[in-house]
Order: C-alpha cells, then structure tokens, then sequence
C-alpha cells in the first residue's frame, strides 16, 4: 500500500484522526512550515507604499497571508514561522491578534521572524534560501523531521499533507508543488521538466522554450514556490549554498538546479492536493500580484458562485475577527436606496441611500446618500461622500472621497492624480488624495 493511500486509510504510522474532519497526521505534525513573507509586491504600486504584500486585503476580511496560514493549520501543520522584513508592522500587529489562537501546551505556535541581522550585522535577507538559512536555529529548535517552505503571497486552498504523503512515499529529498500552466504562459514562472515518474531532470527560470509534460505538448508544470524538505537536507544544502561565491542564495535560481542534478526532487501537481476544485477540476490558484489581477480575483468573488469557496466550513479560512456590527442598508426612497447587488459587503458597513454593484466593501467603509459604487473595491475604513461615482475603482485604507467626485468615469482625469493601471483599473490611496495616512495599515 502506497504511503499516501495509507495516510488516507489510517495506517498506524501515519495515524490520521479520525476525528478531524481534514486529514491531520503525524507527518503534518512532525512538520515545521517556513512562511516567506517579507516582499514588497512592488507591482501593487501604491498599495504596498505602506504594508507588504502578505499583508494586503483581499476577499471583503482577510488579508492575503491568512490563506496560506489556514492551509497550514487546515492541514494539521501547527508550528510555523513566518519571514517579515519590508514594512511588517501591520503583517506583525495582524499575525498577533488573528492567529494568538495556536496553543503552546500542545506544541502548536507561530513564530514572527523579522530580519534581525542574525549572520551579520549588515546583512539582511538577501533571497528566499538566505531568508531560511538565517533562522536555521529556529528550525533546528523545531525538533521537526519535515521543512514545508511557503510563499506568504498567493490566494489558493492547500492540503499540504497530501504533499507531505506523496513526498514521503517516493523517499524524496525535495518535492515541489507545481501548477500545470499553458506553454505560452510559463515564460513567467520557474518550470519544471520531469520524467513519467515525476522526478524532476530539469529546472528552468522563466524559460523561452519551457520544458512540457510527459505526454502533453500543450502545458508546462510551473513551480508554486511550495517546497517540501527532509529537515537535515535542507540544513545541509542551506550551509552549503551560504558558503558557495556567487550564488544569489534563491531557492529557485540556485538550490533547486543544483539538488535537481544530485538528488531526488520530484513534482507534484496541484491537483492532487487541491481542496475544492471545481467540476471541471481545474485547481484555484491566484498570484494577486499587479492591480489588475488583484482588482480581477476581487471580482470574482462577486460571482453568483465563485471558484474559490470562502463558505466551505471543513476548510475555513481563518482571520483576525473585529467585534463589528452588522452591515446596514437604509433608505427606501426614489433616487435614494440602500442597496447592494451582487457584491461582498462585510461587517461594520453602512450603505445609506445609495447603489452598490458588482463591488467587495470591507470592514466599516460608509457610502454616503446618492452615490453609485459599481466594479469597485474598497478596504477598510473608506468613507465615500455624497454624490460619487466610483467604477472599476480600487480605494485604499482610510481614503475619504469627497461628495461629487467621480472616478473610474474619464481615466485621463485619473491620470493626473491617481494610478491607472494597464487595464483600466484606478487606484486611490490616502496620499494621492492629500489626506492623512493612517499610522496602522
């Protein structure tokens, strides 16, 4: 019987409990998940002026990180740290109040690992390896027998024991998740070649000829930045990768072609570990990495069903919870409605005689009496005045719009004061508008 199909069927060494109704073993908790989350995401533009990426808002209450933090809880993996450095106050204040629930008695924690100049003085992460190999004493510390490395970027739903199962079962040194992706699109990612066992032969960096699936010329398996790693390895290659001139300390552009030539890596695709695919099982994955693709992933979960289910009660995502009142719609007069069609509307709102459409309000935003808010997302804290019309809008934390404005109407007008993106997407943040900046974002 193949390990994972016994992780499945409750085999002894692997004891699932029976009880969970997510599949918790002993290889998720003898495994420690190392959360890179100290990017910028300078493609988000003013977005990330004030916060890191893993920190941005995204579905109507959570921030990006908290997907990934779910996954690993989700998955029975309770011991984590989590990578900061650029602009991590608000990653930090978040992580400390929405996921203080992991408890110590049972060996379950979350460690907040700021760059702290552990190896020198004057060196602070220098690549996502680096990132890894200054908290080596941490994960020694761990006492685990597994590493799961994670990007603290990414909006998907992952069982990582799965992973785990399929790593330990082909006795792999390195497993690496993979998305399968179309040949023309996977010039952006770092690829993988790999033989009709999936052990990876090749890794290539943001090809121009990528290598394809065994069998299939039309798509190329595209690595997601999850990584799977016996703990001593991974201390072993980490060392030796530190010591090495020249190298740019990166998992994908040194560790992975290095280990791929000695070693057994092998790929697993997404699919296979997926949670909630839709029918036509094609796995939700989304690098909400520009303002159009944040701005589209956001419209998305308009739809009347989303592909990603944030309503699935056996994989929740988890979250800091503000005590809030309920979202309130009031008036019921002509010209002056409270109303919101199809849109995401948290708790704490206030839409007062005025049309929602097609938008994502987070926590406490007020709408203001005659406006229209169509296509549009707006995070916490957004007061929009009386009057306004926002379409295909982005407002940022904090922003007030002022009564009559319009925006997302004529993009050269927005041009001289906003960001517009490639598609047509206008951003708003406090500071293009001249108001004060919130000191927490």
């Amino acid at each position: 019987m193949s390990v994972e199909l016994g992780y499945l069927k409750n085999k002894s060494h692997l004891a699932v409990e029976e009880s969970e109704p997510r599949f918790v073993s002993r290889l998720t908790k003898n495994t420690y998940a190392m959360v890179l989350a100290g990017g910028r995401g300078s493609r988000l533009h003013e977005l990330t002026d004030w916060r890191a990426k893993p920190a941005v808002p995204f579905g109507g209450k959570f921030r990006i990180i908290d997907f990934v933090l779910s996954n690993c809880v989700n998955s029975g993996i309770r011991r984590i740290g989590v990578a900061t450095q650029y602009k991590s106050h608000s990653l930090i204040q978040h992580i400390q109040r929405g996921w203080s629930f992991l408890n110590g008695q049972f060996g379950e924690y979350l460690d907040l690992l700021p760059a702290q100049q552990r190896i020198s003085e004057d060196q602070w992460y220098q690549g996502t390896a680096d990132a890894v190999f200054q908290n080596l004493d941490i994960i020694r510390g761990s006492k685990c027998q597994y590493i799961v490395v994670l990007a603290g970027d990414h909006i998907y739903k992952m069982d990582y024991g799965k992973l785990l199962a399929s790593h330990v079962e082909k006795n792999a040194d390195m497993t690496v998740a993979c998305l399968e992706v179309p040949v023309a699109e996977a010039y952006a990612f770092g690829v993988m070649g790999v033989d009709a066992e999936s052990r990876v032969v090749e890794f290539v960096e943001k090809p121009a000829n990528p290598p394809l699936i065994p069998g299939n010329s039309a798509m190329s398996l595209a690595s997601m930045g999850i990584y799977v790693f016996n703990t001593q390895f991974l201390i072993e290659q980490l060392i030796r990768d530190a010591d090495m001139p020249g190298s740019s300390h990166d998992f994908g552009k040194d560790l992975i072609p290095h280990l791929v030539e000695k070693y057994r890596v092998f790929a697993q695709s997404f699919e296979h570990s997926c949670v909630g695919m839709d029918e036509d099982k094609t796995p939700y994955w989304r690098d909400v990495g520009t303002i159009d693709s944040y701005w589209e992933a956001s419209m998305e979960m308009t739809k009347v069903v989303p592909e990603l289910n944030m309503y699935d009660q056996e994989w929740p995502i988890w979250t800091h919870q503000e005590q809030l009142p309920p979202a309130k719609f009031v008036f019921d007069e002509p010209g002056r409605r409270g109303i919101a069609v199809d849109s995401l509307v948290s708790g704490g709102c206030i839409v007062s005689g005025s049309m929602v459409k097609n938008s994502l309000l987070f926590s406490n935003v007020r709408v203001n009496s005659y406006s229209t808010i169509e296509d549009s997302v707006l995070l916490p804290e957004v007061n929009v005045g009386r009057n306004v019309i926002l379409k295909r809008v982005i407002v940022d934390k904090g922003c007030t719009i002022p009564d009559g404005m319009e925006i997302g109407v004529n993009l050269e007008d927005d041009r001289k004061h906003f960001h517009v993106s490639e598609n047509g997407i206008t951003l708003v943040t406090p500071d293009m508008l001249g108001q004060i900046l919130h000191s927490v974002r």
